[in-house]
């Protein structure tokens, strides 16, 4: 059976237990990290040297880093829903997925999600904060014009792009800061909301990492 390690209220790890959900794969999930540590366990080690979550093991197959996971899962279990057998196809699925970790995720992850809501106020970087903000806006109005002529980043239905963006757009909604007005970006939401596997592993409450900076 496929072994997910990771802390659920981990964006990375979200984004592997949707996928998951979405597959309708049995698995088992092992808390590791955070509060529950374990990642400096030598067993841990030999799983993943970097000593991250989230990790796999599928029946002796380890793959760790949250993109690999999701495009090997895709590739496994997803062919014909979640990975084109067409490189052509893939290729801007795969660019989407790049961009999230790259542009979004240091933006809004890094900048806001850990630069502000994650650091006690004494230790805000105000500036910073403020750039992350004007980044992560920039980007999301970027997803919001690619969703334009399509229900979908990757087009008409959900691909992995929309997984490696939608994960964060749960936190994104619910922190107490000004949000553009991004109509379509709204209701691209409100399609991941509407998926029982989003609302089962995304929409986890996070009040225990707030002005938390341990894990």
């Amino acid at each position: 059976m496929l072994k997910v390690w990771g802390r659920r209220s981990s964006a990375n790890v979200q984004k592997v237990l949707w996928l998951v959900g979405e597959l309708g794969l049995p698995h088992t999930h092992v808390p590791a990290g955070g509060e529950f540590g374990g990642l400096d366990e030598p067993a841990f080690r030999a799983m993943n040297p970097h000593g991250k979550v989230p990790v796999v093991d599928d029946g002796g197959v380890v793959v760790w880093e949250s993109h690999a996971i999701l495009r090997y899962l895709a590739a496994t279990y997803g062919e014909g829903r979640f990975w084109a057998a067409n490189p052509a196809a893939r290729a801007p699925i795969d660019g989407w997925m790049d961009w999230a970790q790259t542009a979004l995720q240091p933006a809004f992850l890094s900048g806001v999600f850990w630069g502000w809501y994650r650091t006690p106020e004494s230790q805000r970087d105000a500036a910073a904060v403020a750039r992350a903000l004007e980044q992560t806006f920039a980007c999301l109005t970027q997803v919001d014009r690619q969703l334009a002529d399509r229900p979908f980043v990757g087009g008409e239905t959900l691909s992995l792009a929309d997984i490696a963006i939608g994960a964060h757009l749960y936190r994104y909604s619910e922190l107490e800061i000004d949000r553009p007005d991004l109509p379509r970006l709204a209701s691209w939401y409100g399609r991941l909301t509407d998926r029982a596997a989003y609302r089962e592993h995304v929409m986890i409450p996070f009040g225990e990492l707030k002005g938390r900076l341990a894990f």
